[in-house]
């Protein structure tokens, strides 16, 4: 059989290979168009959004905070300062694993459970990713040198300087200006959450507090460029932060240590005012503590130790409230005579005691206590000189406990008339309405008698009778205490108008009146034991002063002695009465209006009464013991000689 052969055909398979190549290259065209088109739209529709995406991997925007201002007192003293400090921080995403870092680094640093605790808290307010947050600060330079020789086994932590907040003074403004710490959760939702990137502390209390969003400043920004891991390879651009304003308080530092050594060992506060300004020039509560305890959020056992002491260091007694025993009796001795119950003259008979009609209850004179008399026949003066109970007594039958109310509103008594100390109680100042919507009852006349020698219900501030102390001393003139003098060192002080109306009474000659019988009680020593005011001897006897002076003592009860207490046993610190004084001077010209408190102090002329001096002493005499040059009274200009009738 013959093979049979069949030839190729050449055309055919040509235009075979054709067809397909002109098909592949089609669909090679249409592919090619598709990745042009998307590449277009890559490059040209969507190149802000992904150089955008791309620079956010490379590119952060950091926050940098601002420093916090600064803050003096009147004579240009620091009283709060920011100090460069070497802190140890961790950027999350670069650090293999904080619980082993940390555990490591407690090899090497102290390192406690409340550092831990406070990391955690940073790392979730953290700013942005790939921010640093502090672990521990204020390292020392041992520390320092422990982290360096192993820095290559602790990638994300570095050592970085940072200025932090600092009290020079320490416990001696510590309840003046306050502090900063930690902003808490609760903090972190009413602050500005742009304001506050990079910010890990807040004002608390004081000053500090009150004045946060003018001492904060306003946060700046950098732009930086970073590696893949997370190492900030350079600054692009950079928005400075504003730093906070300056402060500038009333407060004297020389003064404000004064008042600190004159309380000695006595638990208490001192309030002293500007009679011209209400400027705080002194606010002390011993005993205190460190401030700078808190900065970077304080440890739990240094918190344990200040809030379970029993001297109850971190309240401020400057501003809690307290019976104002007899130093309420020149403001209500004033209001007898502008309501006219009284006149200067009237004279009530004191035997040492007082009962109201129809009761059977007895109300005792100081004196009765010490030597089972009276001050027989007294006036309005010596009452006040005296500190006679029964004259107030025998004023209350007739006054009205919401007389009394009306009257003592006016001098700032049960509420804070402060203008940046919101922290101080409002203190209680009864009426028959108070009562009655405190408890739920009437108001007896027994209560009257008791709140006539500021007893019972009747509750002050010192700050509230260092500015009624002050009110008295201007005449009825109104100036709210106040802390900040001015904003910046340089700038001109704050002026200030009062939102309380100035006092006026019926004779103005009654502010003369009752300012010369609160001198009396420091500088009457004549006229034998029931004549002598109750602080002269134990302020001026000894030692006269350069400077009159206008005082009134107080001694309040804090609560009854046990009914098996002994009169030869020892008083237990507890049941020991409250001593206050206040005080103004000199009489003339007041420069300085001081309230004394001494928790358990027994005696208010005996005790807070030398207190008060020695803080007068400080701020008006200079090292001689004379008057200071700006407070010395100019010496009267020269008259011409009187000629006769007989002179040609």
């Amino acid at each position: 059989m013959t093979e049979r052969h069949i030839l190729k055909d050449h055309n055919v398979e040509r235009r075979v290979f054709l067809s397909r190549l002109f098909i592949g290259a089609g669909i090679a065209a249409v592919l090619v168009c598709v990745l042009i088109s998307r590449m277009v739209y890559l490059q040209v529709e969507q190149h802000a959004y992904y150089t955008t995406k791309s620079d956010s991997y490379r590119i952060h925007t950091l926050p940098v905070a601002p420093n916090r201002g600064r803050i003096y007192d009147r004579n240009g003293i620091l009283l709060a300062d920011n100090k460069p400090s070497y802190n140890l921080t961790v950027v999350k995403e670069s650090a293999r694993s904080i619980d082993e870092s940390l555990d490591l680094l407690a090899t090497m640093i102290e390192l406690t459970e409340d550092d831990r605790e406070k990391l955690q808290g940073r790392l979730k307010r953290r700013p942005v990713p790939f921010s640093s947050v502090p672990v521990r600060l204020n390292l020392s330079e041992e520390e320092i040198a422990n982290i360096a020789v192993n820095q290559f086994r602790l990638p994300g932590f570095a050592i970085e300087a940072q200025l932090v907040r600092h009290y020079p003074q320490g416990e001696l403004m510590a309840h003046a200006i306050g502090y900063i710490g930690s902003i808490s959760e609760e903090e972190m939702k009413t602050l500005d959450p742009v304001n506050y990137k990079g910010t890990d502390e807040i004002g608390k209390i004081g000053v500090e507090r009150f004045y946060e969003d003018i001492l904060h400043g306003t946060v700046g920004y950098e732009q930086v460029e970073k590696n893949a891991s997370g190492r900030i390879m350079q600054v692009l651009s950079r928005t400075d932060p504003v730093a906070g304003q300056d402060v500038v308080l009333h407060l004297d530092s020389k003064l404000q240590k004064a008042a600190v050594d004159s309380l000695g060992e006595f638990k208490g506060g001192v309030i002293a005012l500007d009679p011209a300004t209400g400027g705080v020039l002194a606010m002390v509560s011993k005993p205190s503590f460190d401030p700078n305890l808190f900065i970077g959020g304080i440890s739990r056992a240094d918190y344990a130790r200040l809030s379970k002491d029993k001297n109850t260091p971190l309240f401020n007694r400057a501003l809690g409230k307290y019976s104002p025993g007899s130093t309420i009796k020149p403001f209500l001795g004033l209001a007898a005579l502008d309501t006219g119950l009284r006149t200067r003259e009237y004279t009530v008979s004191d035997p040492g005691h007082f009962h109201i009609d129809g009761s059977s209850h007895v109300y005792h004179d100081w004196t009765w206590w010490v030597n089972r008399s009276g001050h027989d026949l007294v006036s309005l003066e010596r009452a006040i000189y005296q500190s006679c109970d029964v004259y107030f007594f025998d004023l209350a039958t007739d006054m009205s406990i919401d007389t009394m109310h009306d009257f003592l509103a006016q001098f700032g008594f049960g509420r804070n008339t402060s203008i940046d100390i919101p922290q101080a109680s409002n203190g209680t100042l009864p009426s028959t309405q108070w009562k009655r919507d405190a408890m739920g009852q009437p108001w007896y006349p027994g209560e009257t008698v008791n709140s006539s020698i500021g007893q019972g219900y009747t509750e002050t501030t010192p700050l509230q009778l260092a500015t009624a102390t002050m009110l008295m001393a201007n005449h009825g003139k109104w100036h709210q205490p106040v802390m900040v003098k001015r904003l910046g060192l340089n700038s001109p002080d704050i002026e200030r108008t009062s939102e309380y109306p100035d006092i006026q009474v019926q004779n103005a000659d009654d502010w003369t009146f009752i300012g010369h019988a609160m001198s009396e009680v420091v500088h009457k020593g004549t006229g034998g034991y029931r004549n002598t005011g109750t602080a002269y001897p134990y302020i001026a006897a000894n030692n006269p002063l350069a400077y009159t002076m206008a005082g009134k003592s107080g001694t309040a009860q804090v609560k009854s002695m046990p009914a098996d207490f002994k009169q030869s046993d020892l008083v237990p610190e507890e049941y020991r009465d409250n001593a206050l004084f206040i005080a103004f001077a000199p009489v003339e010209d007041p420069k300085i209006a001081v309230a004394v408190f001494v928790e358990h102090g027994e005696s208010g002329s005996s005790i807070a009464g030398p207190i008060a001096r020695q803080i007068i002493d400080a701020y008006l005499l200079d090292e001689s013991g004379k008057l200071k040059p700006e407070f010395t009274p100019p010496a009267p200009l020269p008259t011409a000689p009187m000629l006769s009738a007989s002179a040609p």
